[in-house]
């Protein structure tokens, strides 16, 4: 539990020290401010500083857009919920992400675990250090997006 009370207090501290913004009103203990983020109206998910990351944390929202559970989320690697041909103009994002600290203006197709594909808008995405600088990986924020319909599927002709 203290890991994810850290990993939240992380996530706030980095917001708002490069966006000069709260995530969230942040009233009561850490357990309140970790329940809160949690209980969001908006998407936040974050993944590690790995060669290939792998999500470590998702809010209730992110759980249900991506469709999973809370063990299967932190078990994805975070390149997994974006299409393959996607994957290229995703990895550019958090390269620019990770030269200037954070972005406001990232929109991108996403997909959930059964294959639902969505379109965010608007994403915030930010780098996560703590106060000496340390970088933990990345996190992002949205609460704009709609579902695309499936890509069909090519049927040879026989």
């Amino acid at each position: 539990m203290q890991d994810i009370l850290h990993h939240v207090e992380l996530l706030l501290n980095s917001f708002s020290s490069l966006t000069g913004r709260e995530l969230l009103v942040r009233n009561g203990s850490r357990e309140e401010q970790t329940r809160s983020l949690f209980d969001a109206p908006f998407v936040v998910v974050s993944h590690g500083q790995e060669n290939n990351p792998v999500l470590n944390y998702g809010n209730k929202k992110a759980l249900c857009l991506w469709e999973m559970t809370w063990e299967e989320f932190i078990q994805t690697p975070s390149r997994q919920t974006a299409e393959p041909v996607h994957r290229n103009e995703r990895e550019r994002l958090l390269d620019r992400t990770r030269r200037n600290g954070y972005i406001d203006d990232y929109s991108g197709i996403r997909v959930s675990k059964t294959g639902k594909r969505f379109e965010i808008d608007q994403a915030i995405i930010w780098n996560i250090s703590d106060e000496n600088g340390h970088y933990y990986g990345q996190a992002a924020t949205f609460d704009t997006w709609h579902y695309l319909p499936p890509i069909a599927s090519v049927t040879p002709n026989l």
